[in-house]
């Protein structure tokens, strides 16, 4: 039977280069436990499956006990019999590690009766009979059938034609360490660890620990120390740890340059004539301190020295929406999900930048998704539903903004108002529909309305639009005497979140934290601009499970497609940027830019000298 060797693939690799983990990694440990033995494990993708077995009259029984003991559970029932119903798989290979419980010399003669009828279902589905615990010593190896491979130990000297009846090493764990799953091992077991896996692969042999915990930093250990085989009784957790990996974990190809600020002006006690809101949609602290490690430990949110807190319940839901929540910015009021730019009652509320005109101040409205979309519409729009674009659109005509930047030309050029652009034109909005022709307008009001495309992911190619947005918008509204107001929207972090995509985020928050710097920039060299950096909610739960900022690297896992109830942070730099530290509403971002802008509050119950933290009135 020597053919079927040359048929079969050891299914972890285990050359340096090999360090891409599937299910086919794993081991199902004590498989005869599962509530259906061998096929759900097979069919969660293990590459391994155990059966523990014991001779008793002439049967080979499984059970990990003896007490466990039962004629019903046989190996041929439950293991070769399901084997020989396999359907057809070329992709599969199978290694059934048999770990017998008592003498070789009486159990190993009656388990190759047992496999004589099924050696054909074996070859057939590539697998590797593999025997483990009392096993022959290795000068006895050859004393059986040549389709039986053996379990090693790394104590064990094996000469080479020993080590070609060697599936794999295996050892227990805690004969190296007493790391007991949490964190990680102390870094000198870890090099007694490696050591072993590498012995092992020095020989050409995958390496199993057993006595392992069973979680998903375990695993996530075991893959940093090498070893090939991932123990666990539970395979469809391991399954699901690896399924869409690729959309749980990510490593920065290269890290960009963070601007160091000055601080000449932050938290001085003087004018705020400008104020440049950036609101990172759904972005909560897991996804910052993703995108912080995925950029080697940097990044530019990591400059601010003024920091709070915001918590983001609406009306009706401690979970908020983008809507509710991005009015409690935009008014100062707080409502229930869903509406935009109305209270409760469905009454408008007072925006902004409709609050800062009255100064003689001009506001921009930025977004790297749909300019109709809940957070950007806030600051413009008076609708008790957030979907209800065209006349989201239509509220441009009333509203007080200047620059309008976006995606959905459609809610705009096919609104049932067919006049819609008309007017707008008429009430002094230029229109462009690419950032070029933007860039090259001087003055004046602005609706932009990008083709969707330019507005794609960043992980699909989108480029420095927000960047390029906030460039222009800035260079136009500085011409303004009295000072201006400007949100500025990474919409999409929001969007990998509710995708369960850490990719999606990471880049996209990089792409916003780039923005970011160039805020700062431009707060330094004005010397009166104020920026905020906050977000509407939490999307997605988000955990990190493994992360190296010294490699870019972040692995996590997602609790929800959906918002959260987490405080968001909440970063200022500039004159007045103490105002934004400690915890309160969101509705305090509102009131505290408003005052430092006018020196007035629209409750009246702020004055310009107050301190920070008056928590009663955010409420």
């Amino acid at each position: 039977m020597k053919y079927l060797f040359l048929l079969l693939l050891i299914a972890p690799a285990v050359s340096a280069q090999q360090r891409v983990y599937t299910a086919a990694n794993g081991h199902s440990h004590n498989d005869y436990k599962q509530h259906i033995p061998f096929l759900l494990a097979y069919y969660a993708g293990m590459g391994s499956i155990e059966a523990d077995v014991y001779l008793r009259d002439g049967q080979l029984l499984v059970a990990h006990e003896k007490e466990e003991l039962s004629t019903a559970k046989t190996l041929e029932s439950l293991y070769l019999q399901a084997i020989a119903k396999l359907p057809p798989d070329s992709a599969r290979t199978l290694q059934l590690l048999i770990d017998i419980k008592e003498s070789y010399k009486d159990v190993i003669p009656a388990l190759v009766k047992a496999l004589q009828p099924y050696l054909h279902d074996l070859n057939r589905h590539a697998v590797r009979v593999v025997l483990s615990g009392n096993i022959p010593p290795p000068e006895k190896f050859a004393d059986y059938p040549d389709y039986i491979f053996y379990d090693g130990r790394p104590a064990v000297k094996y000469n080479a034609a020993q080590l070609e009846r060697i599936a794999m090493i295996s050892d227990n764990l805690r004969n190296y360490s007493v790391w007991n799953g949490k964190g990680t091992p102390t870094p000198e077991d870890t090099k007694k660890l490696a050591a072993v896996v590498r012995q092992a692969h020095d020989q050409g042999k995958p390496f199993r620990f057993w006595g392992t915990k069973d979680n998903p930093n375990t695993w996530s250990e075991l893959e940093k120390l090498g070893a090939d085989w991932i123990g666990t009784d539970h395979p469809e957790d391991l399954r699901g740890f690896y399924a869409g990996r690729e959309r749980l974990q990510y490593t920065s190809p290269a890290a960009y340059n963070i601007y160091q600020p000055t601080y000449n002006t932050d938290g001085a006690k003087k004018r705020v004539k400008n104020v440049i809101l950036l609101i990172g949609d759904g972005m909560g602290l897991a996804q910052i301190q993703a995108a912080l490690t995925a950029n080697g430990g940097a990044l530019h949110l990591s400059m601010f020295r003024h920091i709070g807190l915001s918590r983001t319940e609406a009306v009706n839901s401690d979970i908020t929406d983008s809507a509710a929540g991005g009015t409690a910015m935009a008014s100062g009021k707080k409502t229930n999900n869903r509406y935009v730019g109305v209270d409760t009652a469905g009454r408008p509320l007072t925006a902004i930048p409709d609050t800062l005109s009255r100064y003689g101040i001009k506001s921009g409205i930025i977004s790297s998704g749909d300019v109709t979309d809940a957070t950007p519409a806030a600051f413009y729009a008076h609708q008790p539903e957030r979907s209800s674009t065209f006349k989201i659109a239509a509220d441009l005509l009333t509203s007080n903004i200047d620059i309008l930047v976006g995606s959905n030309r459609k809610s705009f050029i096919a609104n049932p108002d067919a006049q819609l652009m008309k007017k707008l034109q008429q009430k002094g909005f230029t229109y462009s529909s690419d950032l070029a022709a933007f860039n090259s307008t001087e003055s004046g009001k602005h609706l932009v309305l990008l083709h969707d495309s330019v507005c794609r992911p960043v992980k699909k190619g989108r480029g420095a639009m927000l960047q390029a947005s906030l460039e222009k918008t800035v260079s136009l509204l500085s011409a303004n005497e009295q000072g201006f107001f400007i949100m500025a929207e990474g919409a999409q972090i929001d969007y990998g979140g509710h995708a369960n995509d850490l990719p999606y985020v990471i880049t996209e928050l990089h792409d916003f934290d780039r923005m970011i710097g160039d805020a700062l920039r431009f707060a330094d060299t004005d010397g009166e601009t104020l920026v905020i950096v906050t977000a509407d909610h939490e999307t997605g739960g988000l955990s990190i499970q493994d992360a190296s900022y010294r490699r870019r690297f972040v692995r996590g896992h997602f609790s929800s497609d959906d918002h959260t109830d987490i405080m968001v942070p909440v970063f200022a730099y500039g004159p007045g940027a103490a105002a934004f530290m400690g915890m309160y509403e969101n509705t305090g971002i509102f009131d505290r830019i408003v005052r430092l802008m006018t020196g007035k509050s629209e409750s009246g119950k702020i004055t310009v000298d107050q301190s920070p933290g008056y928590s009663q009135h955010d409420r």
